[in-house]
């Protein structure tokens, strides 16, 4: 079997980690090895190449299988342990790897994320304690087009966080690259530009504030603050120009060809450890592996088999790396390279500095254009300024700033501190130019919704087209192309239908009603120090999904439903804002208001104007109706309140479906409350790890009890209601629009804290 076939069959058989709705149970994959080591032993090719797909494909689940071990057996009880500190704020959150587990060696290591708690002593990486822990599987929220937390969490190998109730340091001495870091970091302290020296020398990009982290975004260079593949391969680099320069001293009969590579490698791999071997740096590593592997083969190698048997080997070492972005990204990012000079290489110049100019420009051009589908995928938007802001950027980050810092850093352990500093004053100086000039250019992120992700692709059908000459031979193919890619792009709403969207913000409220491609918010989330669910969900998902938000229903003024409201006005200034607050520039929100909007009528049914209830029973109650079909929006009204109304105004309080109140509190949802709505089903919000263990098991089963349906985000993720004249129907993200394995509700099953 030739290598790049077998690479083929190692991606063909990992792919299905990323679309897999469960993993299959052992004794399936006991019949699929069986079957594949039967497959393999026969004679026709394409059976034999099956046969070593299904065994890749069972290796990647017996890897998944591994990595959810710790999410089924460790949760529930106090477990004594032995973990190594590998990444800490020296605070209060500190990433480990569990290696003993009731004096019992773990083998592969648990990764875990304990917060919350000061540890006794001060704390690096590379420490060993001794703890009594209590962990949890992790748990994110998921929403259409929002950060997928868990799958990112099984991609870094941290299935599980918790907190310690005792702590003892068994080696204190920290990693050398820890010693290492923290010694950079003293000596870079003068240096204004010291994080960012710090992220491009050693990964840490935790210390970047976030201006500087906007100017990035905003111009398309984020890319060059991780340690990427460029990075390490100019370390690679570095490493075998200057063994080369050595060889030049040695006698002709002791120059060997391949020392160069070989130290070229090493010195990639040197660096990415020095790194912390983090998931870009260590692919990078396994790549020019694999690369000075087929150079020592002797064999010519194509672009396209070396970049097939990288992949192949990055998967195999590790094959839930499938699930990380950054692996596609950059896989991709180097595909399309080999696309574009393969199917537009760059026109022959005859001056040097003509043609160096044109090939950066020729460069840049492909990058961004065939790199616009996976960057909608992923980011949700593309940057109008990053061409003319990577053309100045990429040069002189790759052959100025890089290179004098990694001398500077090299320096740092054996040379004379007069050149180091030289090194480090001329960094600092690159990277104070390169900004000015990136804040100079003006805010070019445009946020791009979903509707184009395939019209994103039209770049790629074009480069196919104009190649191949299929815009002469068959331009009704072309054009048919075109127009599929571009069909999305047109809206079309069906006459009658609306939906409502119970968006997955944790221990909150934020609910969109949308209808003709307009918004209404009930409520808007959580808001803690530094950020809020308005600007980090509500906002991208509403832009994500082509919605324009006209107006904001606020429930009451605790911070877990007002959280996002600043953000929103922030964006849109012009939104209307209803609630019972009595603030300037909202409108009233009580008994007896009634309005229309998109042919759906609002009516508002608590509280009364002028009461003196204040906290969760001022929620202003309303019902959103077509003429058929409802649903009733409690806020966080309690008993107290839904007594109140019901002596009232019972007759008008009946509903298809209801907002859960208080996230499903015990202190709401009385009986009389759900009898008289009678709903078909009942829809709650909460994050799963609360202090309250809301939704209480009794509220659940009082609804259950009374016919109900019972839906709420922390089984089910992001929540949509869709009606139309036919009738109703609810789809859960996490177990119908998106079921995939690693969305499942890991841990203990009835575990919400």
């Amino acid at each position: 079997m030739a290598l790049s076939t077998l690479a083929a069959c190692i991606i063909l058989g990992i792919l299905p980690l990323l679309w897999l709705p469960a993993l299959p149970d052992i004794r399936s994959i006991w019949c699929v090895i069986m079957s594949g080591c039967l497959l393999a032993c026969v004679r026709p090719r394409l059976l034999r190449y099956g046969g070593i797909t299904l065994l890749i494909f069972a290796w990647g689940v017996l890897n998944a299988m591994q990595a959810l071990w710790p999410t089924v057996n460790l949760p529930g009880a106090n477990r004594q342990v032995e973990v190594i500190i590998t990444e800490t704020d020296n605070m209060t959150r500190h990433q480990a790897k569990i290696v003993s587990l009731n004096g019992k060696r773990l083998f592969p290591s648990v990764g875990v994320t304990l917060y919350g708690q000061y540890l006794p002593f001060p704390v690096c990486t590379g420490q060993r304690w001794a703890m009594t822990v209590r962990v949890r599987a992790m748990h994110g929220q998921l929403n259409d087009g929002g950060f997928d937390s868990q799958r990112y969490a099984l991609a870094s190998h941290l299935p599980l966080s918790g907190r310690f109730s005792d702590a003892r340091l068994i080696e204190p001495t920290c990693s050398w690259r820890a010693d290492y870091l923290q010694s950079l970091t003293h000596t870079l302290s003068p240096y204004s530009w010291r994080p960012v020296i710090l992220a491009l020398g050693m990964g840490e990009r935790s210390a970047l504030e976030s201006p500087v982290k906007e100017i990035m975004r905003q111009t398309g260079t984020a890319h060059l603050m991780a340690i990427s593949g460029l990075h390490i391969a100019l370390a690679a680099m570095l490493g075998g120009v200057v063994t080369r320069g050595i060889q030049f001293y040695f006698p002709a009969s002791r120059i060997n060809w391949a020392l160069p590579l070989l130290a070229g490698v090493s010195c990639a791999i040197g660096y990415a450890c020095l790194t912390g071997l983090q998931p870009p740096a260590l692919r990078t590593a396994i790549s020019l592996s694999v690369w000075a592997t087929l150079r020592f083969s002797g064999r010519l190698w194509t672009p396209w088999q070396v970049w097939l048997c990288c992949v192949a080997a990055i998967l195999f070492v590790d094959p839930l790396s499938v699930l990380s972005y950054s692996l596609w990204l950059s896989a991709f990012a180097v595909a399309a390279l080999l696309f574009w000079y393969q199917w537009l290489p760059m026109p022959a110049q005859q001056h040097w500095l003509i043609h160096s100019g044109m090939s950066l420009v020729h460069l840049q051009i492909g990058m961004t254009l065939l790199l616009i589908p996976l960057q909608l995928s992923i980011f949700h938007g593309i940057s109008l300024s990053s061409l003319v802001a990577n053309l100045v950027a990429i040069p002189l980050v790759t052959f100025v700033t890089v290179p004098l810092i990694l001398m500077g850093m090299l320096l740092h352990l054996t040379g004379p501190p007069l050149i180091e500093e030289v090194c480090w004053y001329l960094a600092d100086q690159t990277l104070a130019l390169l900004f000015a000039f990136l804040q100079w250019l003006p805010a070019g992120w445009v946020n791009i919704d979903a509707r184009w992700q395939a019209a994103a692709w039209a770049p790629w059908l074009m480069l196919i087209c104009w190649r191949l000459s299929l815009w002469r031979r068959i331009p009704a193919l072309c054009l048919t192309g075109l127009a599929i890619l571009l069909l999305p792009l047109w809206r079309t709403d069906r006459p009658g239908e609306w939906s409502v969207h119970m968006l997955d913000v944790g221990q909150g409220l934020a609910m969109v009603i949308e209808r003709n491609g307009k918004a209404i918010l009930y409520d808007t989330g959580v808001a803690w120090p530094g950020g809020d669910s308005g600007q980090q969900l509500i906002i991208p998902w509403l832009r994500w999904h082509a919605l324009q938000p006209e107006g904001i229903i606020l429930s009451h003024e605790h911070l877990d439903h007002r959280g996002g409201l600043a953000s929103l006005l922030k964006v849109w200034p012009e939104l209307w804002v209803r609630s019972p607050l009595g603030w300037a520039g909202h409108a009233p929100c009580f008994r007896g208001e009634r309005w229309q909007w998109q042919g759906l009528t609002f009516s508002a049914h608590w509280p009364l104007p002028k009461a003196q209830t204040q906290g969760n029973n001022l929620s202003c109650v309303v019902k959103v109706e077509d003429g058929k079909h409802s649903i009733l929006l409690t806020g966080d009204i309690e008993t107290q309140g839904e007594m109140a109304m019901l002596s009232r105004y019972w007759l008008h309080l009946q509903s298809t479906l209801v907002q859960v109140p208080h996230h499903g509190s015990n202190t709401s949802s009385s009986l009389p409350f759900l009898q008289r709505v009678e709903g078909k089903a009942a829809v709650a919000s909460a994050s799963r790890y609360n202090a309250w263990r809301f939704p209480s098991l009794k509220v659940v089963k009082r609804y259950r009890e009374q016919g109900y349906r019972w839906y709420d985000t922390p089984h089910q993720g992001q929540i949509t209601i869709s009606f139309s004249p036919q009738g109703w129907e609810i789809h859960s993200l996490r177990d119908q629009l998106l079921p995939r394995w690693y969305h499942q509700w890991f841990g203990v099953p009835n575990d919400n804290g």
